[in-house]
């Protein structure tokens, strides 16, 4: 048994289970730790604002109902936003069916197919095929899900705000202050004249101290982490957003505030997002235009406006506060994509920067080493 704890690659084999155990876990209980997670993040992001209150001792059920306020204000400005400016959108489809329709035609008359499908393509009859009874259900069901699970993000928040402090406070109790008999005897085994001894007792009370300064610091850490990557993602997002409602606007592309609106939201998933932001508005300024030349140059405007903020700013703003590195962050999108989906990617870099906090704050030599590797420096 003593051979087997010493062999480092039963070790290693023996974490990497326990990795995929875990991965396996999160994934298949997803619909119960997506909602802790975000309410945890929506602490981190309350945090100044709870602490201010309870500076001033405001009770805790009046700063519980400011937050859940707070972001039903947001979460319905945002709604209210997005659905006004796609109604807008839908209301001038058919113009851009009838658009689509023709380019698709001429296309096909260019290249010699001679498939009626193509020769007389209509979007429409892509619509006769669509089982609108199913469409709808599953909208409902949809829906149904979206709002058990924002009801269930507030249920997880208003537990997270009450039991954060406990929380904290197990786990110094746990790393911290551990068992003072334990520490006692084992210093007492080193120096034995250790009972009348008081520079002992004060190394014992240093390192406890120290301890107990690295677990705060790594919670501070990780909550100033959260904050930055917020505030700095939103602002670097906002601006490439409204770059591009400018570029719209000066070159007369219809809808500009959507497609702004799709580069704001969609570069939120590291990497991937960017690519979608990008075909989507090129897609349209073709079938808007039916220019093979101008939609290349709104392409080419548009991907300038996407390397320069998510390319050179972004890594400057949130790169060099993160300090993570740019493979590693590729690689989290598509795994806790792979996991928790599309909120998965959303929430991968901030998740994988926490994950970095605490194993570069761990005594382990191999956490040093996996934090040195997840390191952008």
């Amino acid at each position: 048994m003593e051979n087997i704890r010493k062999d480092k690659t039963v070790k290693f084999f023996i974490s990497v289970i326990g990795l995929v155990v875990i991965g396996f876990t999160l994934r298949e209980l997803s619909n119960i730790f997506i909602p802790f997670v975000i309410a945890y993040f929506l602490f981190f992001a309350f945090s100044p604002l709870n602490a201010f209150f309870a500076k001033y001792k405001i009770p805790m059920f009046i700063i519980i109902l400011v937050d859940i306020a707070i972001t039903a204000l947001a979460a319905w400005g945002v709604s209210a936003f997005i659905i006004g400016s796609f109604s807008q959108f839908a209301d001038q489809l058919p113009i851009y069916e009838e658009k689509l329709n023709s380019i698709v035609r001429s296309v096909a008359q260019g290249l010699g197919i001679h498939d009626p499908f193509y020769n007389n393509f209509s979007i429409k009859n892509l619509y006769r095929n669509i089982d609108y009874k199913l469409l709808a259900g599953n909208i409902f069901t949809s829906t149904f899900s979206l709002l058990g699970n924002v009801f269930f993000v507030l249920f997880f928040f208003v537990f997270v705000v009450t039991g954060h402090n406990n929380i904290y406070e197990a786990i110094k109790k746990r790393f911290v202050h551990r068992n003072p008999e334990h520490e006692y005897e084992k210093l007492k085994t080193i120096s034995p004249a250790f009972e009348n001894n008081e520079t002992e007792a004060e190394k014992l009370e240093r390192e406890t101290s120290e301890r107990e300064d690295k677990l705060a610091g790594t919670f501070k850490n990780i909550t100033e982490q959260i904050q930055r990557y917020i505030i700095a993602k939103i602002g670097v997002n906002l601006g490439a957003g409204v770059s591009v409602f400018i570029v719209c606007v000066i070159f007369k592309i219809d809808f500009p505030i959507v497609w702004a609106l799709f580069t704001f939201l969609f570069n939120f998933i590291p990497s991937l997002g960017s690519a979608i932001a990008l075909v989507l508005p090129v897609v349209f300024v073709l079938i808007q235009t039916g220019s093979a030349g101008f939609t290349i140059l709104i392409a080419v405007i548009i991907a300038a406006i996407q390397t320069l903020f998510f390319n050179f700013l972004e890594p400057q703003i949130i790169g060099r506060r993160l300090n993570i590195n740019p493979l590693l962050i590729l690689l989290s999108v598509l795994l806790w994509g792979y996991v928790w989906g599309i909120v998965g990617m959303l929430l991968s870099v901030p998740l994988t920067a926490i994950i970095k906090i605490i194993m570069s704050n761990s005594e382990s030599k191999d956490m040093q080493f996996l934090s040195d590797l997840m390191s952008k420096e």
